[in-house]
């Protein structure tokens, strides 16, 4: 099962009938797809099935009619168990960003925090989880797979939001401050926080 969100809404991908017996449900194909996704985005809808009986496959064809755009990040923590944030699209975020060519996920996560924060001196400690979204460019649906890493640093400098990115603020934040910042942040990064 793959959970992607849709203005924060679940599009649930699945091969259980379980999942979807009380609920509507699209085929996996174009044109169900698109309907599914339209239907979230205008609210029609709270939450939407897309059922295809190959769990191997679902993704996979998804992306037939979607096309996925691959991003890393990371969840990182200071020498004093402060987490960084991002202020961006007026809801608190987390860094992260699109895969370059020939660039690792690891390295594409690090790089995009750096880039996006000024943070230095990172190390990736370990895999968190993999999140989707859908988001509209140029009139047409893509899929964003994020890849979470956490990550440490002992960096202790300026932190700098990156403008071209819309980033107008970065913040440590300690657990207070980010059960307050998850309040006005994206589903998913609510879920990398066990909420």
């Amino acid at each position: 099962m793959y959970k992607v969100f849709v203005k924060e809404l679940p599009l649930i991908l699945t091969n259980e009938l379980s999942d979807i017996a009380n609920s509507k449900y699209f085929l996996l194909n174009s044109d169900a797809v698109k309907e599914a996704i339209d239907a979230l985005a205008k609210k029609k809808l709270s939450q939407a099935y897309i059922y295809h009986p190959n769990h191997e496959e679902i993704l996979k064809k998804f992306c037939k009619t979607i096309p996925k755009e691959v991003a890393a990040g990371g969840v990182v923590t200071n020498d004093k168990g402060k987490v960084l944030f991002i202020y961006r699209n007026d809801k608190w975020d987390l860094p992260k960003g699109k895969l370059d060519k020939g660039e690792t996920i690891e390295e594409c996560a690090i790089r995009e925090v750096m880039e996006e924060t000024g943070v230095k001196k990172l190390k990736i400690e370990n895999f968190l989880r993999t999140t989707y979204h859908i988001f509209k460019r140029n009139g047409k649906y893509k899929l964003k797979e994020v890849h979470w890493f956490a990550m440490k640093t002992s960096y202790e400098g300026e932190l700098v939001g990156q403008e071209s990115e819309g980033i107008h603020k970065v913040k440590w934040k300690g657990p207070k401050k980010i059960k307050k910042a998850l309040m006005n942040s994206y589903t998913n990064i609510k879920m990398l926080f066990g909420e």
